[in-house]
């Protein structure tokens, strides 16, 4: 009887859906690094190695526990594309994928069990050196330990790595070398006039909606008939807008939006047909401009990204020769004026604020008073 032929040496592949390579040894995959990278190459060849050496098994130091910084990274990365709401899951995403690149970078082939505080400070410091904000830098050091909560509650490091890791303290004001951010300003009026000439009739009324209403960019883009209830109060004639995903909406936390009739004198040239619509389209706006210019309309998405709002505005600042400012600062500018005008109180209810010391009792009172508000100034 011939002798059985040994398996072939297991090849290197790509990961499609995290864009690294990856080989499958003893039937666990091991991520390498950006496929096609030298360092994925060297990794490749150094597992091979290992696995020959040891007579095709799991190459030493590698067995339960052994993971590394980029497996963590591509199986968290997997596991948060569906955790987070498809409302958040954009930002969260992209959140946490500036804080995983500098892990990567430095720690990437190191076995999670082996990342220390000393390892989570060093790439605190390299995030130091690329000039970030301390506060950024705060937020990203913390969505690495989550990664690594997450890793020891399914039991891919120990739990001490964890415990390792949150003594290492959050960077404080003024006792360190990154840099403070500036706080965000409310925009002038005139600098907000300003740049309405450079964007598109959706985009001014995007504009208008957020200084008018304190609307945060991600809950006006995807306003929909649907969610509109035009008879609110019959009294003031007040709408409310209730986004179905918002930013608290996992905290059971219910935000609703009032709208006066200014600011449904800007949404009346928008109600679609179609209760499921996204009341400003960015598709409409792509067949009005290139109509004008007589070009071929191209397919966008069917709402605005909040980023392709940020960069419009941006562009639109350059082209006002206004000081550059985003669509955040607008929400401050509201806050400002509707704490000035009518109390803090008032503007914490328009704004969708909460305190856990504030009693059911309160918020109907805030609620009433807030219908008011917004039946004189929105």
């Amino acid at each position: 009887m011939a002798p059985r032929k040994r398996s072939r040496v297991p090849s290197y592949r790509l990961h499609k859906s995290s864009g690294q390579a990856v080989v499958t040894l003893v039937g666990r995959d091991h991520y390498l690094g950006p496929h096609g990278s030298k360092r994925s190459r060297a990794e490749y060849d150094r597992l091979i190695a290992e696995w020959l050496s040891t007579g095709r098994r799991v190459p030493p130091g590698d067995e339960q526990g052994g993971v590394t910084i980029d497996e963590l990274a591509v199986r968290y990365w997997e596991f948060a594309r569906e955790y987070y709401p498809s409302g958040a899951r954009t930002n969260e995403l992209e959140n946490m994928r500036y804080a995983i690149r500098p892990l990567r970078k430095l720690y990437g082939p190191t076995a999670g069990a082996a990342f220390g505080p000393k390892a989570l400070k060093s790439v605190r410091d390299h995030m130091i050196r690329q000039g970030l904000a301390r506060n950024t830098i705060n937020a990203r050091v913390g969505r690495i330990k989550r990664l690594f909560r997450w890793a020891v509650e399914n039991e891919l490091v120990p739990s001490s790595t964890l415990h390792g890791l949150q003594a290492v303290r959050g960077l404080p004001s003024g006792r360190s070398a990154a840099r403070e951010s500036e706080p965000v300003r409310p925009v002038p009026s005139e600098d907000v006039e300003a740049v309405l000439p450079h964007l598109s009739r959706q985009l001014q009324a995007i504009v208008r909606l957020m200084d008018l209403t304190a609307m945060r960019v991600g809950e006006v883009v995807k306003m929909r008939l649907a969610d509109i209830d035009r008879n609110h109060d019959q009294e003031t004639g007040v709408w409310s807008y209730c986004p179905p995903k918002h930013k608290t909406a996992h905290h059971g936390h219910e935000r609703v939006v009032l709208l006066g009739h200014r600011a449904q004198g800007l949404l009346k040239p928008f109600l679609a047909a179609d209760p499921h619509a996204y009341l400003f389209s960015p598709q409409e706006a792509e067949r009005e401009r290139r109509g004008v210019l007589g070009q071929e309309v191209r397919r966008v998405s069917d709402y605005y990204q909040t980023h392709v709002v940020r960069k419009a505005i941006s562009r639109a600042c350059v082209k006002a020769r206004v000081r550059p400012w985003h669509p955040h600062q607008l929400r401050h500018s509201a806050a400002t004026r509707l704490r000035k005008a009518h109390g803090l109180d008032a503007a914490r209810v328009l704004l969708g604020h909460r305190s856990p010391a504030i009693t059911e009792v309160y918020a109907e009172l805030d609620h009433s008073r807030a219908l008011q508000v917004v039946a004189v100034d929105g």
